[in-house]
Parts: structure tokens; C-alpha cells; sequence
């Protein structure tokens, strides 16, 4: 079984350090009051912005790649289930997006396995029975999970909740960011939020939160797109370290023929 790369999981932005005499920077170039770091996911450049101050980070935000409804209204054979209605729509990456109450759950509520084998079961109807195409490259024209919703998707300053469920039934800790990305995308295009307009989301499974606003409009392709600001806090948690040895004599690389 092939493991696809994720496009884009925007609750993890993994940063190369450099450092000197052993002593790691946390940022390499710092700015007031915050940081733009650019990260070049499989899905394309997403910048990101570090508030840094007194050596430690706060607050974090990026831009998405172009993001845009891809289908609404798509009705599907999910087992189990019967016929079900799911929203498509791509934050960085494609997402199925369905009210937990189709399935008489609750995101924050009903137990977790309930929530994945209804979410893996939709995403497993999605990709045998809607085929999906990106406009600029096909490697990214695949479903990458369900996001359950707590279907409140008309504008409030209220907290909207979700869970998701990717790759191989994962729970994601976050609201997810490229999920995020993906359910502002598709309000926008149902008309449901205006440009600017900032939304809450929860994460059904620990209650963290960020925050997603669409920011200027643009196109992918033939899809009228948004470039959407997901906001939220990160914290420094690691270090990786790359070491060169004069006798490795794979030092410099290999080519195959």
C-alpha cells in the first residue's frame, strides 16, 4: 500500500534550524513583531508568520495556497450508511465534509471510533465513486480525508466544531490547518462569510482552536479561489541536526541508473 505525502498539515510546519557553536536558533532571522517564515509544501508555498519576542514564539499565521470549493452537493453510496450529501472542497489538500448529525453523532461528543468509521467510511465512498482533478498538478488530485462538522457553517462569532479523520483513519489533534483552509474556502463560495470575515474553529477531539478568514480572492485554474489566513499558537519542541563525517563515502550523494 502506497502512504501518500501529505500536501499540506498546517498544525505542523517543520523548520530546518541552523546553528552555531552548538547552540540552536530558535529563528534565524528574527523580525518585529513577527517572523515570516516561507515553507514549500507539496502543495506550493505557504508562508507563515512567527511572533517572536523575548526569545520566546507566540502567536502564528500563515497564507494558504489558492483554495476553492471543488463540488457541493455531491451525493454518494457510503456503506453502512446509505446515500449521503458531502461538500468537496481543497485547502492545500481535498477534503470530504459532512454534519456528524447525518450520522447522529456529535463532534465533540459521541466516542472517537464512532466518529472515524463514519468519517472512513465516507472518505472511502468519496475516492471509488468522485474523481478529483487539480488544475496545476495531478499529484495532488487525491482525497485526503473526511472532516466531520458540527454544521454550523453560517457566519457566527461562536466557535464551529470538527474532527478530522485522514490518511489512515488518523484523528487530528488541531482544528487542521489545510481542513481549516478548505471549510473557509467553502463558506466563502456559498456565500456564508465575506472576505475578511473571521471564523473560530474547534477541534472536536481536544478543543484547541484556530482562527481562518479568506483574504483576497484568486483563481486556480478555472476554480474562483481564496487565499485564506489561518491563525493560532505554536511552540518550540525540538531540534534536528544533520552531521557530516569525512569518511562516509556516501558524503556527498548517490545517483541511480
Amino acid at each position: 500500500m502506497e502512504t501518500e505525502l501529505p500536501p499540506h498539515a498546517g498544525d505542523a510546519l517543520s523548520v530546518v534550524d541552523m546553528h552555531t557553536g552548538g547552540e540552536p536558533l530558535r529563528i534565524i532571522r528574527g523580525g518585529y513583531p513577527e517572523t515570516q517564515v516561507n515553507i514549500h509544501c507539496p502543495c506550493g508555498l505557504v508562508r507563515a508568520f512567527v511572533e517572536y519576542s523575548h526569545g520566546r514564539t507566540g502567536a502564528v499565521r500563515f497564507l494558504s495556497v489558492p483554495a476553492f470549493a471543488f463540488a457541493t452537493g455531491v451525493t454518494v453510496t457510503v456503506e453502512g450508511f446509505g446515500e449521503v450529501t458531502v461538500d468537496i472542497s481543497y485547502g492545500g489538500a481535498f477534503y470530504a465534509f459532512v454534519d456528524a448529525q447525518r450520522f447522529g453523532l456529535d463532534v465533540t461528543a459521541s466516542r472517537s471510533r464512532d466518529l472515524v468509521d463514519a468519517a472512513t467510511a465516507v472518505t472511502s465512498a468519496v475516492k471509488s465513486q468522485v474523481k478529483l482533478h487539480h488544475p496545476t498538478s495531478d499529484d495532488l488530485a487525491f482525497l485526503y480525508g473526511t472532516i466531520l462538522t458540527d454544521g454550523k457553517d453560517d457566519y457566527s462569532s461562536e466557535p464551529t466544531a470538527n474532527i478530522c479523520v485522514f490518511a489512515e483513519a488518523q484523528v487530528d489533534r488541531s482544528p487542521t490547518g489545510s481542513g481549516v483552509t478548505a471549510r473557509v474556502a467553502l463558506q466563502y463560495h456559498k456565500g456564508l462569510i465575506q472576505l475578511n470575515q473571521r471564523r473560530t474553529f474547534q477541534s472536536g477531539a481536544t478543543g484547541s482552536r484556530f482562527t481562518g478568514k479568506a483574504v483576497e480572492e484568486v483563481e486556480c485554474g478555472d476554480f474562483k479561489a481564496v487565499v485564506v489566513e489561518v491563525a493560532g499558537r505554536a511552540f518550540y519542541t525540538g531540534v534536528s541536526c544533520f552531521v557530516q563525517e569525512p569518511d562516509d563515502e556516501l558524503t556527498h550523494g548517490f545517483l541511480l541508473k
